[in-house]
This record gives structure tokens, C-alpha cells and sequence, in this order.
């Protein structure tokens, strides 16, 4: 349910975190043998960005870049939009779906703890925060 708190989700979490000046083919590395679709870019402990697979492709291969010698201080999303893991996964989703991204870290103290994704809702609850995001709209646009 888009009700439960994020908290809940991310309970047996293991986070991925690389430092700004790891490369992009470290990373890459770490994402496959971790299963992961997103590096959490950490300064000391405060989160300062975060890479994606996405980031992978259109800034590092559709760029032309070297994956063996670019940071991934140089193409991460920095400073990226960040939940707290007492919020609903149903405010995540929302937060997501307006800022066009598949992505959020949960953040706890100024410290990354998990990541949600889209992915995390790609079951019942899904079907269900759509459902209701429709009926919302068809309700304003009778009310008007």
C-alpha cells in the first residue's frame, strides 16, 4: 500500500555509497555485484548526490565519456531531493512522479539510510496510487 511508511520498506536495506571521486566504472562494478540501479555519493557521511544507471547512459556513455577515468562527482545528480523514513511511500511516489524521477534517497539525521524507487511500488500499490491520482483529478475536474 502507498500507505506504508517508508521506514518499513527500506528495513533490511543494504545501501550502496561511493565517494565523490570514485569513477564511473568503479561504481558500475559495485552496482552490478550489488543488484542496484542507484550509487548514494557520499562526503564523509552527508549524501551530496546520487548516480543511476540512467546517469550511466545518457552522461557517461551518450557523452562519450570514460568510465574508467570520470568521478562520479562529474556527472551525478547532485544534491538530489531526499525523503525521511517516516513519510509514505505514497508522498515518495508523488515527490517522484512531479520531479520526473525514478530515485529517492531516505534520509535520517542528515545521513543516507536507504533509497525507494518506483520499483518499490511496481506491485498492487501501484495499480492502487494511480487509481487513486485518477479519481482525484476526475474529481477536481468536476468540482471544477
Amino acid at each position: 500500500m502507498p500507505y506504508r511508511a517508508i521506514r518499513t520498506i527500506i528495513a533490511n536495506q543494504a545501501i550502496l555509497v561511493a565517494q565523490p571521486q570514485t569513477t564511473v566504472g568503479k561504481a558500475a562494478v559495485l552496482m552490478k555485484k550489488k543488484k542496484v540501479g542507484t550509487v548514494m555519493v557520499v562526503q564523509g557521511r552527508r549524501l551530496v548526490g546520487i548516480f543511476t544507471e540512467r546517469d550511466a547512459l545518457f552522461r557517461v556513455l551518450a557523452e562519450g565519456r570514460d568510465a574508467e577515468s570520470t568521478p562520479l562527482a562529474d556527472v551525478m545528480t547532485p544534491d538530489p531531493q531526499t525523503i525521511h523514513p517516516d513519510k509514505l511511500l505514497g508522498h515518495a511516489l508523488h515527490l517522484m512522479f512531479e520531479g520526473g524521477f525514478r530515485h529517492m534517497p531516505v534520509v535520517e539525521n542528515g545521513q543516507p539510510i536507504g533509497m525507494v524507487s518506483a520499483r518499490d511500488s511496481l506491485s498492487p500499490e501501484l495499480k492502487e496510487f494511480a487509481s487513486e491520482l485518477e479519481d482525484r483529478e476526475h474529481i477536481a475536474e468536476i468540482l471544477g
